[in-house]
This record gives C-alpha cells, structure tokens and sequence, in this order.
C-alpha cells in the first residue's frame, strides 16, 4: 500500500499537497512540516430518501421540541475552578488545558480528581510512570479508592480501558502524548492531536463523561498544535503564573457554558496548591510608610472584586527619548493617559522617564484602573505620597473626564471590607448608587483636575 503524506501547517493545522513558505490561511512563514496520512474511512450508506411519512428524517428535530432542561453540574471541591468553568463541571464537555512547563497542570488536576471521592475517575498519563504519579499523590496527602491510573498513549488501548471501567470523569495528561492508529505520522503532530481530540470529543459527547485534556504551549506563550484545536473543545483555560512568585493565576480564554472573564487564583505550597480565596492579600504589598508613586485600584475580573497596587516612577529623563516601560499594564493605555495629563493638566511628562508596575506580577485589562494609574503617576511626578487608606475606581476618557464603571456597589463594598477609609469614583457612577448604606467614604469626581485639587 503507498504511504500518502501531505504538509500540514504547524500554526492553524491547514493541509496542502505540496510545500509552502507563507501559509495562505493565517500568514504564517516557514510552518508547514510533512507528515504521513491514512484516511481508513469506510464510505457511508447516505440515503436521500426521506423516512417519515411528513418528509423529515429521525435526525432531524424542531427547535420547539428540544427540552431546555439545564444539565447538572458536577461541583467540585474546588471553588476556583468551578468558578472558572462557570458553575462547576458540565457532563460530556471537553477542557483543554494549556500551561508553561512546571506550572502546576498535573498538579491540580491530580489533586480536584483525588479530591471528588465519589466520583469514579480515571487518570490518562503518558508522560509520567505509575510510581511517578504515586508520589505526588502521596505529597499531596489526599487518597480516593475511586481513582484510577492508565500510562498508555495508544487511544485504541485507551477505549477498549474506558470501555471496562466505565469512568465518570476522565483526565488526560497529556494530548500531545497521544497517538492514534489510524494515523500513520508520529505523536505530537498536527495531524495526531487533531485525530485524538476528535475521538476524545466524540467519546465525550456520546457518553456524556466530562475529559480534561491538558496541553504544552508554545514559546509565545499560546497552546501547542493547530488552532482549530481550540475551536473542537467546549472550554479553554490557561493556567498561567511567575516562577518568582507562588501563586497561580487559572484564566478562561473560551467557554460555552459561562463567562470567559473569570478568574481563579491559586498559591504553591509544599502539598499542593491552595486556593486563594481574597485576592487581595497578595495582591497589595503590606508597607508601613508612606511612599509617592503608590496608588490601589479597586478592579473587577468576571463577577470578582479584587484591590490591585498600582506602582510608578517618575524620573527626569537622561537621554533624549524618554524611556515609557509598563509592567502588567498596556503601554498604549499608558501613553493615552500621559497625553491626558499633559494635555489637560498641563504637567510635562514629554521630559521624563516613566516606569509603571502592577505589583504582584498580575497583568489587568480593566478600564477602572485608569484613575488609579493616573493618581500614581501624579504622586510620583509631585513626590507626595497618596494615603493607604485611599483607593480609586474610574476610566479616563481622552478629553479629561473620569468615566463610570461597571459593579460599582461590589468594589465599594470590596474597598470597605479590607478597610479602607475613602473610595474615589466618577461622578457618573453616583446616580443610582446608594452610597449611604457604606461606611467608607465615596469621593465622586468628575475631571482630572477635581481629582488633583482633592490629594494634592
């Protein structure tokens, strides 16, 4: 039998006769690899001839006929990861997991499936031995007579041990170890982890099992294989996180069944990883004096309320061009607040260096911690330190003005819980927000200039 091979584009997963430098479906250069195809699909009977008396097959069904009834979820110990996932685990959906190397994946998926003690779950390694899964179950401290190990990465092997054992929940660790037997090129290719993720998707659907398939990323930082990988499952999360810091930050990046700005956030301890119930403990530094260039924003990610320490210095500048290096915050965001300040306030930071940070290592895409990086920049160009007791919610808009929120009650509320004394919102903000029923004091502010005259 001749061996058939095509160019698979390593990016997007586009398939081509014949080799290519530039990939006409995502632009990519240099991506396409060749690899060794069989398409074993035996022809199917389609019959056009309609099988009920009104002219409608079995297959097909009327929208008003399908019950709307919501599945229950599977709710795990672990309220980060129900909240990511939108309420916990839907029956019958596909979870890709994607992360650096060392971050943790295996970790916690070991831990949430030796932590569910009623549920039979089976565990899929084909990157690590029985004995090395052993010991991090021992480290982690939490035993499960319903878990179980299969180290096998042959997916026809892997079936006929579903099949047994009849799991009610499946982890597989991970997709690129897989290998199907109906395609000839090796493990890890594009061709390989398009074929197993679909059989893991229709063994997922039609068996109503929920599988967790974990994934490699790529050096830019997005997850290994074609991008329609992405596309075939139900939910994508990106457990992410800094080597220098120990908490683990699990973002969702798709979900068909809740929110796609959620976020759960984890610590590294010696036995695992421990949820992180009040972000802002880690989130602000604990400082006793009074330092210019610090300002705490009162953010939102998904339904969550969390305090974030916003850091900046202001520097004359030395060289010619003025140096503008931001840290877990948009540099084209920052440069729009510059020319605001200077525009509108009339402060030169055309001549100075500017350096801001998001302490923590946290990277934030809310518009409401504008004010509160506009404050720290302010404190650190007058040199006058901001109270600690003091925090700001608001977007800043080109002309000047300070812009309302969303969830404005929730930060509010968050602010005064980790006792804060005054919270500067929008003016905008105030109309139809009781402010009376919080003992924290609510400054509204409408311009930048308002904002200034009130701390400096």
């Amino acid at each position: 039998m001749k061996i058939k091979t095509a160019f698979f584009c390593q990016n997007c997963g586009y398939e081509s006769a014949k080799w290519t430098g530039k990939c006409p479906s995502c632009g990519q250069w240099n991506t396409f690899v060749e690899e060794k195809v069989q398409k074993d699909i035996p022809l199917r009977n389609t019959n056009w001839q309609p099988e009920k008396e009104n002219g409608r097959s079995d297959n097909i069904v009327n929208l008003s006929e399908v019950s709307g009834i919501e599945e229950d979820r599977l709710l795990t110990p672990d309220a980060e990861l129900n909240r990511v996932l939108g309420g916990g685990i839907v029956p019958g959906s596909l979870v890709l997991v994607g992360g650096e190397p060392g971050i943790g994946k295996s970790t916690l998926f070991l831990q949430n499936a030796l932590q569910l003690k009623d549920i039979t779950t089976l565990y899929i390694s084909g990157e690590e031995s029985a004995q090395q899964i052993k010991m991090r179950a021992d480290r982690l401290q939490v035993k499960n007579d319903l878990f179980y190990l299969l180290t096998e990465t042959s997916t026809q092997t892997i079936f006929q041990e579903i099949k047994k054992l009849r799991p009610q929940l499946v982890i597989v660790d991970s997709i690129q170890t897989l290998q199907s037997p109906f395609i000839e090129s090796a493990p890890g290719s594009v061709s390989q982890i398009r074929e197993t993720t679909a059989e893991m998707q229709r063994f997922a659907k039609e068996s109503h099992t929920p599988v967790f398939l974990i994934g490699h990323i790529t050096k830019d930082g997005s997850i290994a294989g074609p991008k329609i990988l992405e596309h075939m499952v139900d939910t994508v999360l990106q457990f992410e996180g800094d080597q220098h810091y120990a908490y683990r930050i699990l973002r969702t990046i798709k979900n068909r069944f809740g929110s796609t700005a959620e976020l759960g956030i984890y610590e590294m301890t010696g036995a695992g990883l421990r949820q992180v119930t009040n972000p802002s403990e880690i989130l602000i530094s604990q400082r006793e004096d009074q330092l210019s260039g610090v300002a705490i924003a009162a953010t939102m990610e998904g339904m969550r309320p969390m305090l974030v320490e916003v850091q900046a210095l202001v520097t004359q500048s030395v060289y010619g061009t003025p140096q503008r290096t931001v840290t877990g915050f948009d540099l084209r965001r920052l440069q729009l607040l510059l020319a605001v300040l200077e525009k509108r306030g009339g402060f030169h930071f055309g001549v100075k260096d500017v350096f801001l940070n998001i302490a923590g290592g946290i990277r934030v895409e809310d518009p409401s911690i504008d004010l509160a990086v506009l404050c720290a920049l302010l404190s650190s160009y007058e040199d006058a330190a901001i109270s600690s007791k003091i925090c700001f919610a608001g977007e800043v808009g080109l002309s000047g003005e300070i812009r309302a929120v969303n969830r404005i009650e929730q930060r509010i509320a968050e602010a005064e819980k980790l006792g804060f004394e005054k919270i500067f919102i929008s003016r905008y903000n105030k109309k139809g927000t009781d402010v009376s029923k919080f003992n924290i004091e609510v400054v509204p502010v409408g311009r930048v200039d308002e904002v200034y005259r009130s701390l400096f």
